[in-house]
């Protein structure tokens, strides 16, 4: 049976892949992303039996969000799938953020899964079913230092997650949260916002990604762990294998997990304190 999806942050990355691979079979799926003429195009390569839909979505406005899945739910008569994916990465020593960076990654990576939890659930409470996924991160789960603040808001997803869904039980609403390891997005390679002050780290995703055993995982992979996560009913989606890995560490030897992220931290610290004072 064809099921109605809103899958938001879905012009790239994970969200692409896994609209890609929803209407490959079968699906109804709103691509929604902040970058309508991206969301245009990512809808415009996608290819199945489904049918895709592009607009145009700011998850931080929360009306925004309320009029689109309310105007999905009134044509198709309900949504089956609420994926709340849209996110931003924010990186760098502590010591260099100021409330302004907090304060977007907060906005997105959380505010943003609320707004989409307060849209769809009441919805799916009502019609006595459908499944809500919010993308948190690996980094939801173990300690991520360069990424506290989108550690912070990825904790949160989860924590978010886990408590909706013994409540959704009972009203037939399933609930999942993502949690994803290094994958091959452009949100490695995204700069700070340009209204915001640089930090040391900055871009360097890929670099920290390349220092972990697990290397990064490709995004069209991590749609079919997705889909069979959903498909499962499970609580946690994690990948790839070694992100399950490193989050039963950190469940079972949380001060080995501890010290190799202190590791690999300082390490990078290192680094571009030496590619800094080289530049001169």
């Amino acid at each position: 049976m064809s099921r109605v999806v809103i899958v938001t942050g879905g012009a790239s990355g994970i969200g692409r892949a896994l609209s890609a691979a929803l209407v490959s079979r079968g699906d109804t799926v709103v691509v929604a992303d902040v970058n309508a003429a991206a969301a245009e195009a990512a809808v415009s390569l996608m290819a199945g039996p489904g049918v895709a839909r592009a607009a145009a979505l700011d998850v931080t406005d929360a009306q925004a969000v309320l009029a689109l899945v309310t105007s999905v739910h009134a044509e198709f008569g309900r949504l089956d799938i609420m994926v709340n994916n849209a996110g931003i990465g924010m990186g760098g020593p502590a010591e260099e953020l100021s409330v302004a960076h907090w304060d977007r990654v907060i906005d997105v990576n959380l505010r943003g899964v609320v707004n989409g939890v307060v849209a769809a659930y009441p919805l799916m409470v009502q019609q006595g079913s459908g499944h809500i996924v919010n993308t948190a991160s690996l980094a939801g789960l173990i300690p991520a230092p360069g990424l506290t603040p989108y550690a912070m808001t990825k904790h949160a997803v989860v924590g978010l997650s886990t408590s909706l869904r013994i409540e959704g039980a009972a009203h037939g609403v399933r609930v999942s949260a993502v949690c994803p390891g290094f994958t091959d997005t452009p949100i490695l390679d995204a700069p700070m916002p340009s209204d915001l002050s640089p930090s040391t780290l900055e871009g360097r995703g890929r670099e920290l990604a390349a220092r972990l055993p697990g290397g990064l995982y490709d995004a069209d992979s991590l749609a079919l762990d997705i889909i069979d996560g959903i498909e499962r009913n499970r609580r946690l989606i994690v990948a790839p294998r070694f992100a399950r890995l490193l989050a039963l560490t950190n469940r079972w030897v949380p001060a080995l997990v501890e010290r190799q992220a202190r590791d690999r931290f300082t390490a990078m610290r290192g680094t571009m304190r030496s590619k800094s004072l080289a530049s001169f």
